[in-house]
């Protein structure tokens, strides 16, 4: 049934009341602030914004389903899911089948907050997420810019609010207690504009007052039906455009609503956050442990298709959750204690050969510490480092397929060792090779140190140097060294000096160094260093030949020398090692 009617603040009160709620398999709050400000532009502008889908919940069937209630004030880190409402009797309901993302970014902007992570700061850091409220600068010119926007929104701390050099920044949320006329003029007289500004500001606040107490705005289509199979098929078909909507959180939503006695849910989120806690930050998400869920448990594929998940598909999924919970805890913490990060994996795919043999073996708690488990660790490490190192895209197309083939290569082992030849035989049979040719030995040996394959690969070459987060990449000589005049100034020729520095951050001028090692040797020629640090030759040998670095030049004009020699050996030792099974 399509009605028209409502403005935006009459559903920002039904949500406040819980007369709107969001069922159980609805998906997270995915929208960016651009987005949100795009939205609010829309509405300002008198554009349709699309229509709402609403499922008209009888009273006594409103205690039968789980119901959540939308984000307000929207934390990336603390608070990013929509909560979990108290059960419901006896109350008439309107769940939101589609339009969450708008309803709850009229619910943010008008009502709460959004805080997302600053770039460069630590996910752990207590000022990596500032609190910032939408506002709309009441000055801006009118006039549409290249996209079409005419009104600048923009989420900002909220001290910022109120005159800012040629701005007037108004908090979009005090709309809502604001009334039209006298009292909007009252409040910009306070600001001291002039006539010109004075006129500007004010009709852009009637806008914005008109947008969202006083047009109808708000269109929908209200479905009466209680038989859940017909509202879960209207659910997937309006949700299969929209942004960013992926099959598989259509897919966990049917998860949700199969599951018995666990919150499939609470559970999923919940095992990713605790994933992404791990120091690694590989940035998993709900298509990550939903695809580890079929191939972990043996289901006929590990596609993303709805026959997959059938309601007994489900019901083995749950039975087995907490192995594999278990399983991908377990794999995480492996591939930490690697050493490796979200810059070196980018594909967390490559991780599912590993969680399934990890299932098989029942997921041992101490597997990446126990001495009983340290060449099955090699072995993973070295099979993973290769995949890595590839970049033909092994996990990249065909990845179901490839996924199933070394599922049951997995299965068919005896189980007591990580079957990696086997693995590399089935991959390269479905043209995902490991093997490396000449040039692309030659690639890896003149790798330079902004690759995201240079720590793995150092790893692989210096295996008793590169694990856990004790060690970092470090310059045999110091970058430092190798400015224009600091070369010219130590003798280098200028026609050697762009060579110099080209060679300076390749992977033969490279070193795993423990992090405290590191931060004392910083600027130092390695020659110094050797000689304070090593007291003698005997010591002075066992560390050059750890770190494989030949002879070391006391003088930055023996650099190239050096750099050819070093360079050569680690050549010959990547063609022996990576072709290695």
């Amino acid at each position: 049934m399509h009605q028209q009617g409502g403005t935006i603040k009459d559903a920002l009160d039904s949500i406040a009341s819980h007369e709107y709620v969001l069922p159980a398999i609805q998906r997270e709050f995915v929208w960016r602030p651009e987005q949100v400000c795009n939205l609010f532009d829309s509405l300002m502008q008198g554009y349709p914004f699309g229509e709402f889908m609403f499922w008209r919940v009888a009273p006594e069937n409103s205690a039968q389903y789980r119901w959540y209630d939308f984000v307000r004030e929207y934390h990336q880190r603390d608070n990013p899911h929509c909560p979990e409402l108290a059960a419901i009797h006896d109350k008439p309901l309107t769940a939101v089948l589609d339009g969450q993302q708008r309803l709850t970014a009229f619910n943010i902007g008008l009502r709460g907050s959004m805080a997302l992570k600053l770039p460069y700061k630590r996910w752990s850091s207590w000022d990596a997420f500032p609190r910032r409220v939408l506002a709309i600068d009441l000055l801006a010119s009118p006039d549409p810019d290249e996209e079409g926007s005419r009104y600048a929104f923009e989420f900002i701390d909220e001290a910022r609010i109120g005159i800012e050099g040629s701005r007037l920044w108004f908090k979009v949320s005090d709309i809502l207690r604001l009334e039209a006329g006298p009292d909007m003029n009252d409040w910009l007289l306070e600001k001291g504009l002039e006539r010109e500004q004075q006129s500007l500001a004010f009709r852009t606040l009637d806008r914005l007052y008109r947008a969202v107490r006083v047009d109808q705005a708000v269109a929908y289509y209200e479905e009466r039906s209680q038989d859940i199979e017909r509202v879960l098929n209207i659910f997937i078909r309006s949700n299969r455009g929209g942004t960013p909507l992926s099959y598989s959180n259509l897919l966990l939503s049917i998860a949700v609503s199969q599951w018995k006695t666990l919150d499939a849910r609470r559970e999923v989120h919940g095992l990713v956050d605790e994933m992404n806690r791990v120091r690694a930050g590989l940035l998993f998400n709900a298509d990550f442990v939903l695809k580890a869920g079929l191939m972990l448990t043996d289901l006929a594929s590990v596609g993303f298709r709805v026959e997959n998940f059938t309601y007994d598909n489900m019901a083995i999924l749950e039975e087995n959750w907490r192995n594999i919970r278990q399983a991908l805890l377990e794999t995480v913490e492996l591939v930490d204690s690697f050493g490796f990060d979200s810059r070196t994996i980018q594909a967390t795919n490559s991780l599912l050969p590993i969680a399934y043999y990890l299932y098989k073996r029942g997921a041992p708690r101490d597997f990446e510490t126990s001495d009983h488990y340290v060449g099955d660790r090699r072995t993973i490490r070295g099979w993973l480092t290769r995949s890595i190192l590839k970049e033909s895209g092994i996990w990249g197309s065909g990845l179901d397929t490839l996924l199933t083939a070394l599922r049951q290569v997995i299965r068919n082992s005896d189980g007591t060792e990580f079957p990696a030849a086997e693995l590399r035989r089935v991959m390269a049979q479905r043209g995902k090779t490991l093997d490396f040719v000449e040039e692309e030995i030659e690639d890896l040996a003149d790798m330079g140190v902004g690759d995201r394959r240079i720590f793995p690969l150092l790893t692989m070459l210096f295996p008793d140097l590169g694990s856990g987060d004790g060690s970092d990449i470090d310059h045999v000589y110091p970058k430092s060294r190798f400015t224009p005049t600091r070369l010219r100034d130590a003798g280098v020729v200028d026609g050697l000096v762009d060579v110099f520095r080209d060679h300076c951050e390749r992977i033969a001028n490279l070193q795993l160094l423990d992090r405290s090692v590191n931060n004392e040797k910083r600027a130092t020629l390695p020659a110094e260093w050797l000689d304070v640090h090593c007291p003698n030759d005997q010591a002075r040998q066992s560390y050059c030949d750890r770190h494989q670095l030949g002879d070391v030049p006391r003088e930055i004009t023996g650099f190239l020398g050096f750099y050819e020699a070093r360079r050569k050996h680690l050549r010959e030792r990547i063609g022996r090692l990576v072709n290695v099974a």
